[in-house]
Formats: structure tokens, sequence, C-alpha cells
């Protein structure tokens, strides 16, 4: 979807840098440093408008919460919805999540989100999806042991595809939910597009997996 070119976008990122941070990778290694505390940190790799990394960050304070979304047209959204909440668990990363290894080190990361990613349906750009192999390669450098990969789709194709190649690289696949919303978990937070599909009559899958 083509996203509406926002010309304020720039100077409204620079206004809030305290919460979007310029030169991210100059905090590799001491995120804990940037949030002030020794709360673990979760990333969201394609934060969208922020509805997900706000609820989340809301119903866990004692969690830190990195939102990486390379669209200034989006994440603007985003700032905007953490800078209303005052929200002192989120930074923002205007970056392109491909060399996720240059913005966090070794075991820095409790947890990573994949919510509603492009699927890249087409043979020929398997490589960009998110859930590659060479993209599973760098999550497993930047997370800890117990830390876990959390996707959430509505596209079967993009679902299937990540459950084998997980299985694939070895990993454990701890939890594999074919209709997410059936379950009616109440601590799921919901992304806009999860709510945008759901209300369409997508079904919406959820699977968790560990190195």
């Amino acid at each position: 979807m083509r996203q509406r070119y926002k010309p304020w976008a720039d100077d409204y990122l620079k206004e809030k840098n305290h919460i979007v941070l310029e030169n991210p990778s100059i905090h590799k290694g001491e995120w804990k440093k940037v949030f002030g505390n020794e709360n673990p940190i979760h990333v969201e790799i394609g934060s969208g408008k922020g509805q997900f990394i706000t609820g989340m960050a809301k119903q866990y304070p004692e969690i830190n919460f990195i939102g990486i979304e390379v669209a200034k047209s989006i994440i603007v959204s985003t700032v905007q919805k953490v800078d209303e909440s005052g929200l002192a668990n989120v930074r923002l990363l205007n970056e392109d999540a491909s060399d996720i290894r240059a913005l966090f080190a070794e075991n820095e990361i409790a947890q990573i989100y994949l919510n509603f990613s492009d699927p890249w349906p087409k043979n020929r750009h398997e490589k960009r999806r998110l859930t590659y192999k060479s993209f599973l390669e760098q999550y497993q450098d930047i997370l800890q042991d117990v830390g876990q990969i959390v996707l959430k789709t509505d596209n079967r194709g993009l679902f299937e595809y990540s459950l084998v190649s997980f299985s694939d690289y070895g990993m454990n696949l701890l939890e594999v939910n074919l209709d997410l919303h059936a379950i009616e978990d109440e601590t799921n937070v919901k992304t806009e597009y999860e709510e945008k599909f759901a209300s369409k009559g997508h079904v919406i899958y959820r699977c968790k997996a560990k190195f």
C-alpha cells in the first residue's frame, strides 16, 4: 500500500529524537543504558502505526520495547502515540532491519515480534521474507537463549513457509495457532492490520518459536 507523503515528517522526527533515535547503531550493546534500567528488551520489526507496540508497552511496563519501521510516513504515527501517552519504555528506530546485527549485540534482545510482515509471495523474493534463513541467523545472534520469535499474520502462505523455515533451521515451535481469535487470548494486543483483516473475516495465525 502506497503511503501518503508527509513533508513535515523529517522535522517532526528530529523534534522527537528522544523517542525515535538518530544513529541507533551507536547504542549497540548498550540499549539498557538508553532506557536507564535492566528490564528485558523486546523488538518489533515493522511496527507500522504503533498500535501493537504502544499497547504492549502499556500492558507490560516492566519490559522495554523497540519498534523498527523504515517508512517515515508511517513511523510518525507511532511517535505521536508514544508522545501522547508519555510511555517511557518505548524507543523507535526509523531504520531498515535487513542488517539487525548492526543495531543490537549478541544476546541483547529477549523477544522479537514479526507482525503482519510483507509475505513476498513470489519465489524470486523468498530472501526478502523476514523468516528466511538469513534473517533467522541474525535473530539467533541477538536473541538471548530463552528468547522467542512471535509471528502473527493473516497470510496462510507466509505462515506455512515460516513454520517450515523455523523447523528446517532447527528451532522449537512452542505454539502453532491456526485461529488466534477463536481462543480469545486476553493478552493478545492487536495490530491495526489484525483488526482490519479480522473484521473482513480473515483467520489470524500465530506461532512462537525459539532457537
